[in-house]
């Protein structure tokens, strides 16, 4: 290729941009706006669950058409890896804050990420039509956090904006094109496609799919996808909306059909022209580092064995890190199998083989023949469409099957000042309630610090009347039965027995 052509084949892309913030602090919302379609009824309780990638089309101030690209990231806080993904993948982060509710930890969680990941940022202020916005504390609160904004002690641009009724959505996408402008990103046409993939997932009828983002080159139908160790012709290529593509180019999000292995989400792909260059290039770099994943230390915890199931790679990645945060002192979770799709009669199989495990589903669906052979052989199978619903069953679920230990409480003590009568097993005595209460039940005797045997209380009296608890401080009088004969100045316990 000559200079001249060269040159000509490396031209302005458009900009990847990610959307980052606290949940709930309308990021689906804007993007919602923005592409006219209704993404927000789709997802499991309004919160999502999936880094999403679009791609729009904006007129600037000049009346060009301009793309931009848009990674969508999950708010909540399991889905930390997720949003650094996206950060890392992406141009320009667009941060967005609540007017409303101001700054939460995950909108600091995300500033950090974008702090990390080195790339321009766009701050948007929401919800300023509700009426609790309070946009003055909203800035405040970024000034506390470090976030300095145009005005405001610092030079981060910002926009106050309605992502419901769209107020101001047009000031912000023209703010985008400017900061890709003044960032001045490139890319080459001519080359073959590189770029990352951002989710993954097996479809059942279709075979193993990802969602990527491409940074730079061309890919068309016919090259080969290398992403780590994975493999995937160029057939059945789709641009962000399903249809059916040729080719595409850089920023451009897709889907690409026909993996041979799931695809490490986050991992950089590449493109070849033919089958031979690809293999020639794994060669060349030489096998993949094997994962030697198996650090687990030796514990005296129990452990409970779960096999998890969900649609796709970042779903997983999000639950293994929940899972991984429910531990109490003598028992934690053990995932002993994962993986993308439906759960089936094998998993069953897998969980059968360890006592107690618990089957996992996220986002998916038990068919017929492992639902019957979990009824059969008495296996748990949970399915759930919300991560916080799942983290919320899974914490009882720890608290219900964790080793319990038995321990004794005492609940009051008592200093006998008098013994009136003894009959067979029986005794009569006077005391005082030194700590605590004393009540109707089992006791234990104590001589000069050492316990010398027990007795139960048959009946307790304070000041002449019967009575089922007595104070501290309070003299009482109490029938005692125990084998032990009890002598002034000895100390009975009351106690109750407790699971911990």
């Amino acid at each position: 290729m000559s200079k001249t052509s060269k040159e000509n084949s490396i031209v302005t892309r458009p900009p990847v941009v990610v959307i980052m913030g606290h949940v709930d602090h309308g990021k689906s919302t804007l993007l919602d706006y923005i592409r006219n379609t209704n993404i927000v009824d789709t997802e499991a309780g309004g919160i999502t669950q999936h880094i999403r990638a679009y791609e729009i089309t904006h007129k600037d101030e000049n009346g060009l058409d301009r793309k931009i690209s848009f990674i969508d990231t999950p708010g909540h806080a399991a889905f930390s890896k997720m949003r650094k993904r996206g950060a890392n993948i992406a141009d320009i982060a667009i941060l967005i804050v609540s007017a409303e509710d101001g700054v939460k930890p995950q909108t600091i969680e995300a500033w950090k990420t974008i702090e990390e990941a080195k790339i321009p940022v766009i701050v948007a202020i929401n919800k300023i039509d509700k009426p609790g916005a309070n946009i003055e504390k909203a800035k405040m609160e970024l000034s506390e956090h470090g976030v300095y904004l145009e005005n405001y002690g610092g030079n981060i641009p910002f926009v106050e904006i309605s992502a419901k009724a769209g107020t101001n959505i047009p000031e912000l996408l023209s703010l985008i094109t400017i900061v890709a402008d003044l960032e001045d990103f490139k890319g080459d046409k001519n080359k073959e496609a590189s770029g990352f993939i951002i989710e993954a997932n097996l479809d059942q009828k279709r075979g193993i799919e990802a969602v990527m983002i491409i940074k730079n080159g061309t890919l068309k139908k016919s090259m080969w996808v290398l992403a780590h160790d994975s493999h995937c012709p160029v057939r059945i290529l789709e641009d962000f909306k399903g249809h059916m593509i040729n080719e595409a180019s850089f920023s451009s999000p897709i889907r690409l059909v026909g993996f041979d292995k799931m695809p490490k989400v986050g991992s950089e792909f590449t493109a070849f022209e033919k089958k031979s260059d690809m293999i020639k290039f794994e060669e060349e770099i030489g096998e993949a580092p094997k994962n030697t994943k198996d650090n687990e230390t030796n514990t005296d915890k129990k452990l409970i064995p779960i096999v998890l199931k969900a649609d796709t790679s970042g779903s997983i990645e999000a639950i293994e890190k929940e899972i991984d945060k429910l531990e109490v002192e003598n028992a934690k979770f053990k995932l002993i199998q994962k993986g993308e799709g439906n759960i089936g009669e094998k998993d069953i199989k897998n969980a059968i083989a360890d006592e107690n495990a618990i089957v996992l589903g996220f986002n998916v669906k038990a068919d017929n023949n492992a639902l019957a052979l979990a009824e059969r052989m008495n296996i748990n199978i949970m399915t759930f469409d919300i991560i916080y619903k799942m983290t919320e069953w899974l914490e009882t679920e720890l608290e219900a099957r964790r080793p319990k230990v038995t321990t004794t409480e005492i609940t009051g003590s008592a200093k006998i000042l008098k013994v009136f009568s003894k009959t067979k097993e029986r005794q009569v005595l006077g005391g005082k309630v030194v700590i605590g209460e004393i009540h109707s039940g089992q006791v234990r005797i104590m001589r000069r610090d050492a316990e010398i045997g027990r007795g139960k209380i048959i009946n307790l009296e304070k000041d002449k009347a019967k009575t089922s608890v007595v104070e501290e401080g309070r003299e009482f009088g109490m029938m005692i039965e125990s084998k032990v004969e009890i002598a002034q100045n000895d100390i009975i316990e009351t106690f109750k027995i407790v699971e911990k």
